[in-house]
């Protein structure tokens, strides 16, 4: 199979009403799948980041991040695909187990580095972090257990080292944000 590679696509746009759909809509419009979607506010409450996963070659790239650009509420338009980046998402997966998988389910949890967040007569929710490899494998071994339940966040990224995406997160760290907050 000839899948189209991933784009993992950072939107700084202004924090108003109707900006994601929008943005959703363009994508739409166009026939293109958005496979992960993740927004948030960023340092600056006025500016969100929408972070999110398209697959499409490079000529399908050019086209959304023209798109992108001519709409009003957008501010930066990156692909991740320019630099080194972290990119994460969080699970969690609603497990069954009994007497003879408790065990199995647990060692799951333990190699992949995951927490049980709750448990109950037979059910466990397990929260798992990480990149999407990671996540479907533990997935691809859970399910023969008896998986009833998933809900994953999409995609969160960032550049590695100094480089930021954007002149808000920048002049919010040159007006006093500090290191301190960083995990």
């Amino acid at each position: 199979m000839n899948e189209s590679p991933k784009h993992t696509i950072s939107i700084l746009v202004e924090n108003e009403f109707g900006v994601l759909s929008r943005v959703a809509g363009m994508f739409s419009g166009r026939g293109y799948n958005i496979e992960s979607l993740s927004v948030a506010e960023t340092l600056d409450p006025s500016v969100s980041r929408i972070t999110l996963t398209v697959r499409g070659d490079a000529s399908v790239l050019v086209q959304v991040t023209k798109q992108l650009h001519k709409m009003v509420s957008v501010i930066r338009v990156v692909d991740f695909g320019e630099g080194e980046y972290v990119e994460r998402e969080l699970a969690l997966v609603k497990v069954t187990f009994d007497g003879k998988t408790r065990a199995e389910v647990m060692n799951i949890v333990n190699i992949f580095r995951a927490k049980v967040v709750d448990v109950g007569s037979g059910v466990c929710i397990i929260e798992t972090t990480g990149a999407e490899d990671k996540i479907n494998a533990m997935i691809r071994l859970l399910r023969p257990l008896g998986i009833m339940e998933i809900a994953r966040t999409g995609c969160a990224a960032l550049y590695r080292g100094e480089r930021l995406l954007g002149a808000a997160e920048e002049s919010a760290v040159e007006g006093g944000a500090s290191n301190e907050n960083v995990a």
